[in-house]
């Protein structure tokens, strides 16, 4: 399906006295949920905004709110979410059931609409996923925007297809339409990455990548090599498992490790070998740029993140459901790193490993891609199609 507009919007004051010596001011309003890595890319974005002088506010699920009104933006919460949150334990049945209820959630596009109603905005930037609010700001005629935070064949693979498609078709929610019906639609990757990009879908913008400032990457020259090991940020079932298995397959060589198990593992749960540190949280960014080696799980924004910085990885994907089996062969097929199923035995982990290191066409190929990443600049890239949009 060709992206081509599907409506036009009404006549609107695009943008908002500026103050003197100021360039245009946009009013614009981001919408967001709690799902992870989705997060960070939107936020990025919104800074960037906000640099330029537009006026910026997201709304978001409830428990979003500290960390959003922490990085200085107004919030609003949605009142009909659901209970969804990324970090919290639950069975297959209730994350299924839980994640379609709020993407499917018409709920959401109410309260989205009664905010704009509130808070007029020139334009309105869509998670990709949150069909209930793409639908409600299409038929409201808001102009709106959809920020994709993966790879778009990713999305378009696992969300219109089997389960997640059929029942979103069933609730009258098709994404094809309201991903085509928007004005842009921003896809924060390489379109290298991306399968190359469709060549059909002309209003997708494959901006880069959305990231924090990067310092230059410089491994230790004949020093211990550094192997940065993370994996989700949210709850993935088996991921304690996996994690175990990657810091046993790295124990008995002669490398630095250090390994973040965000807020859904209890570092005290893991058993780390004398070689690695094993912290909860830390700013992958404040040991990337050391970094020899990533051991992660495919997700989108650890995966750039780590090409950013040079690094190869060796990718275990957790969740199948999603981007991450597909970004893992990406990695492979481009020779940046190597992929692994997630039951890789210690062996064959350990295997893996040791080839990247050794070899070093994996690093000169994650190096390449990391040169376009860094080109790219996403967000100031993602910030010029929005003012394209609203201008």
């Amino acid at each position: 399906m060709a992206f081509t507009r599907a409506h036009s919007h009404a006549p609107a004051a695009r943008w908002c006295s500026a103050p003197e010596g100021v360039g245009p001011v946009a009013r614009v309003r981001v919408v967001t949920w709690d799902g992870g890595g989705n997060v960070g890319p939107a936020v990025l974005l919104a800074r960037e905004l906000r640099r330029r002088g537009d006026a910026v506010r997201f709304l978001g699920q409830p428990q979003q709110r500290r960390a959003l009104e922490r990085e200085g933006f107004a919030f609003a919460g949605f009142r009909r979410s659901g209970p969804w949150t990324a970090t919290g334990a639950r069975g297959p049945v209730r994350e299924a059931v839980g994640f379609l209820r709020l993407l499917l959630g018409r709920g959401l596009g109410r309260d989205l609409v009664r905010e704009v109603e509130r808070e007029p905005v020139d334009l309105v930037v869509v998670d990709c996923l949150l069909y209930g609010a793409l639908d409600a700001v299409s038929r409201a005629r808001i102009p709106y925007v959809v920020l994709v935070h993966s790879l778009f064949a990713a999305v378009e693979r696992s969300m219109t297809r089997g389960a997640p498609g059929a029942a979103a078709r069933l609730a009258g929610l098709d994404p094809w339409p309201l991903w085509a019906a928007a004005d842009a639609v921003v896809v924060a990757t390489l379109e290298e990455l991306d399968l190359g990009g469709d060549r059909r879908r002309p209003r997708l913008h494959h901006t880069g990548p959305v990231l924090p400032d990067l310092a230059p990457a410089s491994p230790p020259r004949g020093a211990v090599p550094t192997v940065l090991v993370s994996m989700s940020t949210t709850f993935v079932r088996g991921q304690a498992d996996v994690l175990q298995r990657v810091l046993d397959a790295l124990a008995p060589l002669p490398v630095r490790v250090v390994a973040t198990t965000g807020p859904a593992v209890d570092p005290a749960g893991l058993r780390a070998p004398a070689n690695a540190d094993v912290h909860r949280y830390l700013p992958h960014v404040d040991v990337l740029p050391e970094a020899s080696l990533v051991v992660g799980h495919g997700g989108h924004a650890t995966t750039v993140l780590a090409l950013a910085h040079d690094a190869p990885l060796v990718v275990l994907p957790l969740n199948p459901a999603f981007d991450q089996p597909l970004i893992g062969r990406r990695v492979q097929d481009l020779g940046a790193g190597s992929t692994l199923p997630r039951s890789a035995s210690v062996p064959q982990v350990r295997a893996a490993v040791q080839e990247v290191l050794a070899d070093r066409a994996y690093r000169d190929e994650a190096a390449r891609l990391g040169v376009a990443v860094r080109a790219a600049d996403g967000a100031r890239t993602a910030a010029d199609v929005l003012h394209d949009v609203a201008g």
